[in-house]
């Protein structure tokens, strides 16, 4: 994966990109191409988080690479084989990598992304009925399901947890760009429908970058969901060919530790 952009931000985002947390935090976009056409993954840190308590929310991404497994075993990386030929592996924060020993996929390595629910049929008819996903796969047996906007896109995994979904405290939200004129549908499609908005239609900020325009959902089981306007969004998230030196240059700079331990206290355990 690299590094596509990396940003800091003084305090709390007003649409809460980085948790329920105020303070300084800084975000890191990486995948394995350009957010045009590639999924890619939001990194938040805040500055005064030691810890987060993980939910059954998310239960992991799944990578087409074989250069994923073969890295991970030169590295020594832990790896279980749940399924043939294909690697569970966990990320220091405890997130769930699942890789699949295959050549690596053309358009983007990263197939899908799964989510915990407690009511199959309930999310099913959310993501597709509501939100305009495609059902791609649906067993019934195995509880779970998988959608997509489109063939040749990262796909969403739904997969029931057996009881109520726990998000913990890490926090997380799945984002979809979309033409800025469908954002006020969208918002208007959800009051109608009497589903959750968690934020109604807002403009957000980046230093020195593009505002864009974002509308926030829940679904049945909490699982946040942003559309972002794809016009200024794309200008917001063109690779910055400095992104590994940003981040390079802040984690260096990071004396939160420091300060923390100088004061006797400790990072919060949120």
């Amino acid at each position: 994966l690299q590094v596509l952009r990396h940003e800091e931000f003084e305090e709390g985002c007003k649409a809460t990109c980085n948790g329920p947390y105020d303070g300084k935090w800084s975000k890191t976009m990486v995948g394995y191409g350009p957010e045009d056409n590639h999924f890619v993954a939001e990194l938040t840190y805040n500055y005064g988080i030691g810890e987060y308590r993980l939910g059954n929310d998310f239960l992991g991404i799944t990578l087409v690479s074989r250069q994923a497994v073969s890295n991970a075993r030169r590295m020594g990386w832990p790896l279980k084989e749940v399924t043939s030929g294909v690697f569970e592996a966990e990320a220091p924060g405890g997130y769930k990598f699942y890789l699949e020993d295959k050549e690596q996929l053309k358009q983007d390595p990263v197939w899908k992304v799964t989510l915990g629910v407690s009511n199959l049929q309930k999310s099913v008819s959310y993501w597709s009925g509501l939100l305009g996903m495609k059902i791609y796969e649906k067993d019934e047996e195995n509880q779970r399901a998988l959608l997509g906007y489109a063939d040749n896109q990262c796909k969403l995994e739904l997969k029931a947890v057996g009881g109520a979904v726990d998000h913990g405290t890490a926090f997380g939200r799945i984002a979809f760009s979309c033409a800025k004129e469908e954002l006020p549908n969208i918002e208007a499609l959800m009051k109608k429908e009497k589903q959750k908005i968690l934020t109604p239609l807002v403009s957000l900020d980046t230093p020195g970058k593009a505002t864009v325009q974002v509308v926030i959902l829940a679904d049945p089981d909490g699982h946040e969901i942003c559309f972002v306007g794809d016009e200024a969004f794309r200008e917001l998230s063109q690779v910055d060919p400095n992104g590994d030196k940003l981040l390079d240059d802040a984690m260096a700079a990071d004396n939160s530790d420091k300060w923390f331990a100088e004061h006797n206290m400790k990072k919060v355990s949120a």
